[in-house]
């Protein structure tokens, strides 16, 4: 068994060399040989540079073929990518980076498509994947240095992945090999790959969904298709897509498929190759589900799976069947927790209950928050019901009950923390963002619900100037990324407040 992932992907090119590991829409199919070359050119390139184990390097990832090859080249040497949104404010980034402080920074975008802030000098090195001036310094040679390889243990760190943070501040979510060898057990005996299989690859790169996507297909020796968002924005384009590339396993935010069905371009006639489709990450309302299930669920089956990033992605599975639309009302269960984990619900004394807080514990749940180990205490707890030994569990947040089949449904959350259009977020980090904006005393985000599994992020600050609405969405579109601004910003004279003296945010859900 391969304690790390980078001897694991080297089992994969031993057995599958010549087989098809990337399909790109644009017609070019790269092979597990291709992709094993080319990382171990970034990886003597990494070395060279004086890269050693536990190193960061970001990657400013639109999914190029270097870019996955960076990736694996990282997992070799022990070193811990992050993927960075290319097109996420610079004012962000910047938070992020400040946060991780990366020894080199990628990007398969060129400097002349990147944010000019990004290209400016800063405390990072930044190179232009596929550029002459770094395929220049790329030796022709191949060659795998084996002793680095083999250096790499379980506990080491393979990536970070940065989520919203309730102070403003992004979280960097750190997971390990360990974490995502165990994970990849669950993954690839869930979708059992066979001959010819295709994994779509939807869902952004610098998002948690896409870890299910990249790892189970690679590693599983199977095909993965990943698409840029000037294809996922597109319905019919997407559509086609997928028919072109032959996919076969689909994974995705509910809003995706939502989407698609609402513009009907999903009518059981495209298509034609799924036979697993896979969505989490958000409530996917009932009307909607049930639409996909009519069109698809006879040839297809629909998976929905729940997790936080921090526990690699996906800890909990669930089958839908035609049952489940005998009551149109309530979300699908999250189901059973898969066996990679264990799991407690507690109540607010962290005592055992069937209805309260998601507590998750086993070897998917990941080592904290990178260079934060205020929030990391908070979030990685002790199991509370020992303390023979050391035992970490990870507090979700969410608000769960169990029903008498065991089965787990969600319920809420404890705290401040939404999820909109699949990403998990903090309406504290809105809030801030909107408190750097001038003429803005203070401000508030709500999230206003238009039904099971909708809603819409609405805003609302104070001043004493005749701020306009759509100015203070342009200006904050400057600040946060795009699934972050709120539909609309409101602006009053003054917040309302409890008697506390906070803002009372159920009276701005009144307005």
């Amino acid at each position: 068994m391969s304690y790390n992932l980078g001897l694991k992907f080297q089992q994969i090119v031993s057995n599958k060399g010549d087989a098809v590991c990337l399909s790109f829409f644009e017609g070019s199919d790269i092979t597990f040989s291709q992709l094993n070359e080319r990382s171990n050119q970034y990886l003597d390139w990494l070395i060279k540079k004086g890269t050693t184990k536990g190193d960061v390097i970001g990657i400013l990832n639109n999914k190029s073929f270097d870019a996955f090859a960076l990736m694996i080249a990282c997992l070799k040497l022990g070193a811990i990518y992050t993927n960075l949104d290319p097109f996420s404010p610079s004012a962000r980034l910047s938070k992020i980076i400040d946060r991780c402080s990366p020894k080199f920074i990628f990007s398969d975008l060129t400097e002349e498509e990147l944010d000019a802030d990004l290209s400016k000098p800063y405390r990072y090195q930044l190179y232009i994947l596929q550029s002459e001036e770094l395929n220049a310094e790329l030796d022709d040679s191949s060659k795998l240095n084996n002793a680095c390889v083999e250096s790499v243990c379980g506990t080491d760190p393979a990536y970070i992945m940065f989520t919203s943070g309730s102070t403003g501040f992004p979280k960097g979510a750190v997971m390990t090999h360990g974490n995502l060898i165990s994970f990849l057990e669950w993954s690839i005996g869930i979708t059992q790959p066979g001959h010819n299989e295709v994994f779509t690859n939807v869902n952004p790169i610098y998002f948690d969904n896409s870890v299910f996507d990249f790892y189970t297909s690679v590693f599983s020796g199977s095909t993965l298709a990943p698409l840029t968002a000037d294809i996922t924005k597109n319905p019919a384009k997407l559509v086609a897509a997928i028919d072109q590339l032959k996919c076969t396993i689909w994974f995705s935010v509910p809003s995706l498929l939502v989407y698609l069905l609402t513009t009907r371009v999903l009518n059981g006639n495209n298509m034609n190759h799924i036979r697993l489709f896979i969505f989490g990450g958000e409530g996917f309302p009932k009307p909607k589900l049930k639409q996909l299930y009519d069109l698809y669920g006879e040839r297809a089956a629909l998976l929905n799976v729940y997790g936080p990033t921090e526990c690699t992605c996906i800890c909990s599975e669930y089958f839908i069947q035609e049952s489940d639309f005998e009551d149109m009302t309530n979300l699908a269960p999250l189901g059973q927790m898969t066996k990679n984990f264990f799991y407690q619900i507690v109540d607010e004394n962290l005592s055992l209950s069937d209805r309260g807080e998601l507590l998750l514990g086993g070897p998917n749940v990941g080592s904290g928050y990178y260079n934060d180990q205020e929030r990391t205490e908070k979030a990685f707890i002790q199991n509370p019901s020992h303390n023979n030994f050391r035992d970490i569990m990870y507090r979700t947040g969410d608000l769960v009950e169990r029903d008498s089949f065991g089965l787990v449904h969600f319920k809420g959350r404890v705290d401040n923390q939404i999820k909109h259009m699949g990403y998990r977020i903090e309406l504290e980090e809105i809030e801030a963002g909107l408190n750097t904006l001038s003429g803005v005393k203070e401000a508030a985000a709500i999230y206003k619900k238009l039904g099971v599994g909708l809603g819409q992020i609405v805003a609302f600050v104070a001043s004493d100037l005749p701020l306009k609405s759509q100015d203070l969405i342009r200006q904050i579109r400057l600040v946060v990324p795009d699934y972050m601004v709120p539909k609309k910003i409101e602006v009053l004279t003054a917040l309302p407040k409890n008697q506390n003296g906070k803002i009372d945010r159920n009276a701005l859900k009144g307005l």
